[in-house]
């Protein structure tokens, strides 16, 4: 990751990994044959996986960047937390110095590894089994893979392929106006809390962040994109 300046590294494994499951959507990147490839996909976290941790996934049969990786290539997973435009309007500190300028506040894990295939049909189930639990359990009426028919479903698995990116790296960005004082860094929080669902996001974010370190213990979540 560029330029990690010391105010805005975030580099605790299980802060990060725990964005990641809050995020769960990441950008797959590999490089081969002089070219990057990437595919934008769900993703659930094994933190206990050696060596520090695992991402699996799935991916199109279809889609050739599965490919190429053989026995195992390096990769990229990286994810998105909220983000927003910063105005320098709303910082206090402004009627002093107006030599303020805008930002872009944001919140990013980067997760390094060997990427494998799992074209192990009941490895793939299980994993598709956990994927629609998560994402189906607090509904009302949640829908099941038992709800198709399994000779429909063996069908469709066969339109897909296993991922496991094996964690060698975890590189967090938390850029939330650390670099300000007091005035400015809650200028610029309760203006984004006023803002967009994103906006409110990346304020709540900064909030976290502003806690001491044993309230943030007791209540984080990582970056939240869904977050109001």
């Amino acid at each position: 990751m560029a330029y990690p300046h010391p105010w805005f590294r975030e580099d605790r494994a299980d802060v990060l990994l725990d964005a990641i499951h809050t995020i769960s959507f990441g950008t797959l990147l590999t490089h081969v044959n002089g070219g990057f490839v990437a595919t934008h996909l769900p993703f659930e976290v094994d933190a206990q996986a050696a060596p520090k941790g695992a991402l699996r996934g799935h991916i199109g049969r279809y889609n050739p960047q599965w490919r190429d990786i053989g026995e195992g290539i390096p990769a990229l997973a990286i994810f998105q937390g909220p983000h927003a435009y910063v105005s320098p309007s709303w910082y206090p500190g402004k009627k002093e110095d107006p030599r303020q300028v805008p930002t872009w506040d944001y919140a990013t894990v980067h997760a390094h590894g060997m990427l494998h295939v799992v074209d192990d049909p009941d490895r793939l189930h299980a994993h598709l089994e956990r994927l629609v639990k998560r994402n189906e359990d607090s509904r009302a009426e949640p829908w099941k893979l038992t709800d198709v028919p399994a000779d429909y479903l063996r069908e469709q698995m066969q339109y897909i392929v296993g991922l496991e990116l094996r964690i060698e790296k975890l590189e967090g960005r938390y850029k939330l106006s650390q670099n300000r004082d007091a005035a400015d860094r809650e200028g610029a929080r309760a203006g984004l809390a006023s803002g967009n669902e994103r906006e409110r996001a990346v304020a709540a974010e900064i909030q976290r962040a502003m806690q001491p370190a044993d309230e943030r213990e007791e209540g984080k979540s990582g970056p939240n994109a869904n977050e109001g």
